[in-house]
């Protein structure tokens, strides 16, 4: 029998191999809170990757997609880094099913950043959200009212 250890990394990997990601560029508008020049929201959402969204200041920020037409959304991945600070970050995913309603909030979520050792928060859900028009994610870098700008590495729908 052949057998091999996997990494975490290695796992999600192929998993996401037979996933048919959406093309967020195509499919939405997004609405933002603000945007560090060096770090635009493009390179969080397409799939060739890159450093990356960053705000421009520290904060509660926010990230919505609204979507042109109606979409059923099953899976949702995010990705946050953070290399530098020791911090508690709190996010939250909400979504809308028609413009006129407010929106449900799917989960909200704390994490704690402790570089070296704890860099990276990912996140992979699966769900069912019918004729979804918008998905919002607040993000607050640190609960603690720090100097830190929120982050978002990747985010990913199916």
């Amino acid at each position: 029998m052949r057998k091999r250890i996997i990494t975490p990394s290695e796992q999600t990997q192929r998993s996401d191999l037979s996933v048919e990601w959406l093309d967020l560029e195509q499919l939405a508008t997004v609405e933002l809170t603000s945007e560090d020049a060096a770090y635009p929201i493009e390179s969080a959402l397409t799939a060739g990757g890159g450093p990356g969204w960053r705000a421009d200041s520290p904060g509660k920020q926010i990230i919505r997609l609204v979507f042109d037409e109606p979409l059923n959304i099953t899976r949702i991945q995010l990705l946050f880094k953070e290399e530098e600070h020791a911090r508690t970050q709190e996010f939250a995913l909400s979504w809308k099913a028609d413009k006129s309603e407010s929106s449900h909030e799917i989960l909200r979520q704390q994490y704690n950043f402790s570089p070296p050792e704890n860099t990276l928060e990912r996140e992979d859900y699966k769900l069912e959200l019918n004729a979804l028009v918008m998905l919002e994610i607040s993000i607050t870098p640190d609960i603690s009212d720090g100097p830190s700008r929120a982050s978002l590495t990747q985010l990913r729908l199916a």
